[in-house]
């Protein structure tokens, strides 16, 4: 045994063996340290988490506070996968503790929970001013807001308006409640025909300046109705006229198929309204009887449910002279002569009235005009004379007596 330990074989072979457990192991720990310094160095990251919300510990039976932020921006440093897990999860908390403060300013710092330790925290803000005060309650009444009025449709006016309930209690520290000044709900009301039915909407709460209050409302909606209506009366249509008939023609009635319209308007448009007018009607070229189309001259917001033109009918009479009709005498006793007087002619101008269509073609073939001679002696006379013409027309001579002079032949 000894002879082969002492052999330069067994030394060379004892020697080979160190050397390859050695190099082995240091190779093995410098990839374990370079891992190591990979891991620590390589993986630490950051990340932030955008508006986290903050709680708040108080007594809040009996205070309240302000300047506590909604949110804050929360920053994360360590281990990617730590940080990626703690995200996920979301079961970080971000808080300020005030149980241990009384009234007045603080300056307290953001606190969390659930976190891993490994992960460094860091807030946007850290520190924020806070303000503790007594909790105070109020009830207020509600208003009703309407939007869009003016894209109501044309007619529709806003009528009884209901909320439920109509007051709510809102609580916060004292001189919050002092400032409220307003406390309302928007109701949007454009191009609305049918009344707004149980809407439920959100309360808001305004200072004198119009800021709005972060407060504690109860109920924070309410249910409102809005009635929406659509007033209307009805009204006498009038005819409206423009300019002149042409000489001799003359307008006798104007009368609207329609006697009487329903127009729909508020009712602060309505009462201003007594009768409805046409567009003016142009007379100058109006030479017959006939119908024409009109509109209905609606004031501004008015309107009508049914068709806005009437027919309009126009009664037109003309009047015209026709000269020279002889005059025909009747009853001429035999053996005497008849000379006319006055008129000398034996010819006088009548005036007739009618319809253009039974005037515009009259001729003085067209009229009789008679007197009757009978029973009358030797002398001048007075006769009275009649006048007949065209059924339909009126005539009128210039003359009502005529004289004459009956001779012996």
């Amino acid at each position: 045994m000894d002879k082969w330990i002492r052999s330069k074989w067994f030394v060379r072979g004892v020697s080979l063996a160190f050397a390859i457990i050695f190099f082995v192991f240091v190779n093995v720990e410098v990839n374990d340290s370079q891992s190591e310094l990979r891991f620590f160095g390589g993986s630490e990251e950051m990340e932030t988490i955008d508006n986290v919300p903050v709680d708040i510990k108080i007594d809040s039976d009996n205070y309240v506070v302000r300047g506590v932020p909604e949110t804050v921006n929360v920053s994360l440093e360590g281990s990617k996968s730590v940080i990626t897990q703690t995200i996920q999860l979301k079961k970080y908390k971000v808080f300020v503790d005030l149980t241990d403060l009384e009234e007045g300013d603080h300056t307290v710092e953001m606190e969390y929970s659930d976190i891993p330790k490994e992960l460094k925290v860091y807030f946007e803000p850290k520190e924020i001013d806070v303000t503790i005060e007594e909790r105070s309650s109020e009830e207020f009444p509600i208003t009703v807001d309407y939007l869009n009025t003016d894209q109501l449709p044309e007619g529709f006016e806003l009528g009884h308006t209901e909320v439920k309930p109509d007051t709510v209690t809102i609580t916060s520290s004292k001189s919050v409640i002092e400032q409220i000044a307003q406390v309302k709900v928007f109701v949007d009301v454009g191009g609305i025909t049918e009344p707004v039915n149980n809407r439920e909407v959100p309360v808001n709460v305004y200072d004198s300046q119009g800021n709005e209050l972060r407060v504690a409302i109860d109920p924070e909606n309410v249910v409102v109705s809005v009635d929406v209506d659509n007033p209307s009366k009805t009204v006498p249509i009038e005819v409206t006229t423009t300019g002149e008939l042409p000489e001799g023609y003359s307008l006798i009635s104007s009368e609207a198929n329609l006697e009487e319209v329903e127009v729909f308007a508020s009712s602060e448009v309505l009462e201003g309204i007594e009768s409805i007018s046409t567009d003016s009607i142009p007379l100058d070229e109006m030479e017959e009887s006939g119908t024409v189309e009109a509109a209905l001259d609606l004031p501004d917001g008015v309107s009508v449910a049914s068709d806005d033109t009437v027919e309009v009918t126009f009664d037109i009479e003309q009047t015209k002279t026709i000269d020279d009709v002889p005059i025909d005498l009747e009853n001429v006793p035999d053996g005497q002569d008849v000379t006319f007087i006055d008129p000398k002619e034996g010819e006088m101008s009548v005036t007739v009235v009618g319809g253009p269509e039974d005037i515009d073609e009259l001729i003085a073939d067209d009229i009789q005009i008679k007197a009757d001679v009978a029973n009358q002696d030797i002398g001048e006379h007075e006769l009275e004379v009649t006048v007949e013409g065209p059924d339909g027309v009126s005539v009128e001579s210039e003359m009502s007596q005529i004289k004459v002079e009956l001779n012996e032949e």
